[in-house]
């Protein structure tokens, strides 16, 4: 006889696994079925967050910072360092070690919860059936009241530029760099190539970053991005738009790039190169023909707003369908499908949901850009304040940047805010929690923020929507 689950969640990655935790905590009987291998051949759970996405790369970005900081940032504060140098492996090391420690700590949560971690691939059978392939023993079918797919995301490749034995590598590979490439190629200015160009730039590399689009983070409000931009090209970080790859070739451990831009055909050779263009949903083998789950033209499962596909009881979440590829989207929506199950009446708003860029500076947003609420028709106010007039930021040589607010004209509620400077990704948080309780700008201008604090140039930058900022010489005239 069949095993069988309240729930059976496909993929352990952030939605998946915390579904599965939900539907536990809720007293539903719950598997979660998982295939990754890591790097030392064993099964890890957390899915590409945890073992070669936000988590690793994060780890990266905060040591190739400390290094940067050490080489050249530390003197301001009259502290002379002389000597400093990178062991790269060392870096690598503690880097394994935070990924190891978070995908423990989720295999002792599923543990704790009483889920059952079934270690292998899992399909989608109709009559809400999963065939469960485990790495070692038979192929078995669990029988499911509810099923969750959670399968994730993968890189999408190039045709043109096929990965090469650790020469052409995706984002998996630029987190396993033994020593610092002399000079690094990227093609893709996303948020993964920018993440990855940086690591690597800190550390001494020559980065050139190719971008096929002549819009650069074209997600993000065009003022913030030109900002970014500007201070990208001060760190050396050489970003070239217009840029689109046409081949690539490897000899004698080198990799020629050739692109062609506005003007001419190019080539370049570099050391590595990084294939950063995106992902794409892995939906291969994920379901069979008859299990009735449908794909929409972008080859995302289709769902409605409760992530629900089109077979009653089976739903989807995360990377694999509509919205942006966010582990904290995937994690609320898994959250939001097992209460939903529970006979829980919830729902995600989707228009708060925060997105970053972890360079340096931060960049963070969440809501409208300028160029959507102006292309809407909508009437609307703005309020820009900088990090360079905030006392806090001074004290830590951390004022490039600023915070973008957008309100509505009529009602002042919040619509958007966009922020590029210190600690950008903590910062945001403030407004997710005003603009989901669909605060005005007035609502902060009066609220009373600490001083010194980075915060308070979201406080003035409210303030500045209605030619109210105190720090500001140039104060807006109030209509």
């Amino acid at each position: 006889m069949a095993k069988s689950f309240d729930v059976v969640v496909i993929g352990g990655g952030p939605g998946g696994y915390a579904a599965a935790i939900k539907a536990a905590h809720l007293g539903l009987n719950a598997a979660c079925i998982d295939m990754y291998i890591n790097k030392d051949g064993k099964p890890s759970l957390g899915g590409t967050c945890a073992n070669v996405g936000c988590i690793p790369s994060k780890a990266l970005l905060d040591s190739s910072w400390k290094y940067h900081e050490a080489q050249e940032g530390l003197a301001v504060h009259g502290i002379d360092v002389k000597s400093v140098k990178m062991n790269v492996a060392e870096m690598i090391k503690r880097k394994d070690a935070i990924v190891k420690r978070q995908a423990d700590g989720v295999a002792m949560l599923l543990k704790a919860n009483g889920v059952t971690w079934l270690q292998g691939r899992g399909k989608l059978l109709s009559g809400k059936q999963v065939e469960f392939t485990p790495h070692e023993g038979e192929v078995e079918v669990l029988q499911a009241e509810n099923v969750i797919l959670a399968a994730g995301s993968e890189p999408i490749k190039l045709p043109m530029a096929p990965l090469h034995d650790g020469l052409v590598v995706d984002n998996s590979g630029a987190l396993e760099f033994t020593q610092v490439p002399k000079k690094l190629g990227v093609i893709g200015a996303g948020i993964i190539g920018l993440e990855l160009g940086s690591v690597w730039s800190r550390l001494g590399s020559e980065v050139v970053v190719l971008e096929a689009m002549d819009t650069f983070l074209p997600m993000v409000d065009r003022q913030v991005g030109k900002e970014l931009l500007k201070n990208l090209k001060a760190q050396n970080i050489d970003v070239r738009l217009s840029a689109r790859v046409t081949g690539t070739k490897v000899e004698k451990n080198k990799v020629t790039v050739e692109f062609s831009d506005s003007e001419s055909d190019q080539s370049m050779v570099v050391d590595k190169l990084i294939v950063a263009v995106g992902r794409r949903p892995y939906t291969e083998e994920l379901f069979s023909a008859d299990s009735g789950v449908n794909l929409d033209e972008r080859g995302f499962i289709f769902v409605n707003q409760s992530c629900a596909t089109d077979v009653p009881g089976v739903y989807a979440i995360g990377d694999i369908v509509r919205g942006p590829a966010l582990a904290h989207k995937a994690t609320e929506e898994g959250v939001m499908v097992a209460e939903i199950i529970s006979g829980h009446n919830t729902a995600i708003n989707y228009d708060c949901i925060p997105s970053v860029v972890y360079t340096h500076p931060e960049v963070a947003w969440a809501g409208v850009t300028e160029e959507q609420v102006k292309a809407s028709g909508d009437a609307y106010k703005t309020g820009v304040f900088a990090f360079a007039a905030n006392g806090r930021a001074a004290a830590a040589n951390e004022t490039g940047g600023f915070v973008k607010v957008i309100s509505d004209e009529n009602t002042d509620r919040v619509l958007g805010v966009h922020i590029v400077g210190p600690q950008a990704s903590e910062i945001i948080m403030q407004a997710i929690i005003a603009m989901e309780f669909g605060a005005s700008t007035e609502d902060l201008q009066m609220m009373v923020f600490a001083h010194p604090g980075l915060s308070e140039v979201f406080h003035e930058a409210c303030l500045d929507v209605d030619g109210k900022a105190i720090h500001s010489a140039k104060r807006k005239r109030k209509k």
